[in-house]
C-alpha cells in the first residue's frame, strides 16, 4: 500500500486525502488545528463553488452540506455611476446552482470524516528541518498548505507572475439579515457590484456555522477609499466600516444591508496577497522532493471567485495522476508533468483573474454592456464562472469578441 503524506487541511489537500482513501491508500494529514479549533476560530476566505466543482465533491461523496446550503442561481453585474446610481445593471441565471459553504465548517466537518474513513490526522505545524526526515517515510509529500515557511520550498515563476504586489486590500464579513434584491427576490445571486476607480463589492449567499448568510466582501484598489482595513479592526467595528463605505460607493447594496449583523464573533477578516504562480516541485535541504498544490503553486486574487474551485480541480487532477502512475516512483518529472496537466486548466483562470485586475480595455465594458441588453452573452458571463476556460474563446480577445458578436 503506497503511503501519501499530505501537509495542510483546506479544500486541496482534504479533498485529495479523502479521494485516495477511497481507492485505499494509505494517507496521513497534517494540519494546524483540530476541528474544534477551526470551527471556533476566525472566519478564513469567501467561497462560491460552481457546479464542477461542486461535482468533484459530490463523486467522493463529500457534499454534507448540499441540502441545507442556499443555491446560487445565477449572477448579477452592477456598475456605479458618477451620480451615485447605477450605470449598468443586469442578472443572467446560471445553467447549474453554486454554493458557498464556510471553510470554519466544510474543513472542520472534512477532518473529521477523514479520520471516521480511516484517515491517519497528526495536528502539528511542521516546519521544513522537520519534513525532512519526515518525508523519507512516505512515497509522496504533497504541501498544500498555502501560507507560512513551506510556501518558500517553491519558487516564483516569473514569466507565469506578472505581478510583484498585492493588486486588492480585500475586507469581507459574514452577515445574517442581508434582504433580497427587489429586482429577483425570488432568486439568490451573487452580486458582482464594480465601482470604476475605486474597487469592487461582492455580494454572496452562504452557509455558515449559524446556518444561511450573506458575505460582504470589498476589493479595493490598493491606496484608495477601501483600502483601510489596515488597523484590523474588532469584528464589530470592521462591519460598521464596510456598512458605511457601502452606504457611499454602493448604496443599492447598503439598503439590503442596514440591518444586518454579524453572524458570529469572529466573522470579520482583512487582508491581500500578492498572485503568484511558483515551481510545483519543492526541494527539500536533505534532497527529498515535495509536489506543491492548489493555492501552494497558483494564487490568484479571489475577484473572479475561483479559489476553491481551483482548490477542487488541482486535487481531482492530481488524483487521476496519482492513481494512473500506480506502483511506480513519484519523482520530479512526474511532479513537474502532474502539475502541467493542472496547469493546462489553472492558466486560463490565471490570465482572466489577472486581467481583471487591470483597468478593463474598451472590449469588456462592451461586453458588459451588451450583456445588459442580451441575455445570451449575460448568460454565457454568468456561466464562465464555472467552466472559465470559455472565456479565452470569446472575452479575452477583441476580434473574438467581435466575431461572437456578429454571431448572437
Amino acid at each position: 500500500m503506497r503511503r501519501v503524506l499530505i501537509v495542510g487541511a483546506g479544500q486541496s489537500g482534504l479533498q485529495l486525502a479523502l479521494g485516495l482513501l477511497a481507492k485505499d491508500y494509505d494517507v496521513t494529514v497534517m494540519s494546524a488545528r483540530t476541528p474544534e479549533e477551526i470551527r471556533n476560530g476566525r472566519v478564513m476566505s469567501t467561497q462560491c463553488m460552481f457546479n464542477d466543482a461542486l461535482q468533484h465533491e459530490r463523486d467522493l461523496g463529500l457534499n454534507q452540506w448540499e441540502d441545507e446550503t442556499v443555491r446560487v442561481e445565477g449572477l448579477g453585474v452592477s456598475v456605479a455611476g458618477p451620480d451615485g446610481g447605477r450605470a449598468l445593471d443586469w442578472f443572467a441565471e446560471l445553467d447549474h446552482y453554486a454554493q458557498s459553504v464556510d471553510q470554519r465548517v466544510k474543513m472542520a466537518g472534512w477532518l473529521e470524516l477523514f479520520e471516521d474513513r480511516g484517515g491517519k490526522l497528526v495536528i502539528h505545524g511542521v516546519m521544513t528541518s522537520e519534513l525532512d526526515a519526515l518525508s523519507r517515510l512516505y512515497d509522496l509529500v504533497i504541501i498544500s498548505a498555502g501560507k507560512g515557511e513551506l510556501v518558500q520550498l517553491f519558487d516564483r515563476v516569473p514569466e507565469r507572475s506578472p505581478y510583484t504586489k498585492p493588486m486588492r486590500a480585500l475586507s469581507l464579513v459574514y452577515a445574517h439579515g442581508v434582504r433580497p434584491r427587489p429586482e429577483h427576490p425570488d432568486k439568490q445571486a451573487v452580486r458582482f457590484n464594480i465601482v470604476p476607480g475605486v474597487g469592487e463589492l461582492f455580494m454572496i449567499p452562504a452557509y455558515t456555522l449559524s446556518g444561511n448568510c450573506d458575505i460582504l466582501f470589498f476589493e479595493g484598489i490598493p491606496g484608495g477609499p477601501l483600502d483601510c482595513f489596515d488597523d484590523h479592526p474588532a469584528p464589530a467595528e470592521h462591519f460598521t466600516r464596510l456598512l458605511d463605505l457601502m452606504r457611499q460607493f454602493v448604496p443599492w447594496e447598503y439598503e439590503r444591508c442596514r440591518d444586518a449583523e454579524l453572524t458570529d464573533g469572529k466573522a470579520a477578516l482583512a487582508g491581500g496577497y500578492t498572485p503568484v504562480v511558483r515551481n510545483p516541485v519543492g526541494t527539500l535541504p536533505g534532497g527529498p522532493r515535495v509536489l506543491g498544490m492548489a493555492d501552494v503553486v497558483v494564487a490568484n486574487d479571489p475577484i473572479t471567485g475561483q479559489g476553491s474551485n481551483n482548490a477542487s480541480h488541482c486535487a481531482a487532477t492530481y488524483l487521476t495522476a496519482i492513481l494512473e502512475h500506480g506502483d511506480r516512483p513519484f519523482d520530479a518529472a512526474w511532479m513537474d508533468a502532474t502539475f502541467e496537466r493542472y496547469w493546462e486548466y489553472a492558466k486560463h483562470i490565471t490570465e482572466w483573474t489577472n486581467a481583471l485586475l487591470l483597468p478593463p480595455p474598451p472590449h469588456v465594458l462592451e461586453i458588459l454592456g451588451v450583456a445588459g441588453q442580451n441575455p445570451a452573452v449575460a448568460r454565457r458571463f454568468a456561466n464562465g464562472f464555472t467552466d472559465p476556460t470559455d472565456f479565452q474563446h470569446w472575452f479575452m480577445d477583441p476580434a473574438k469578441w467581435e466575431k461572437y458578436l456578429a454571431e448572437v
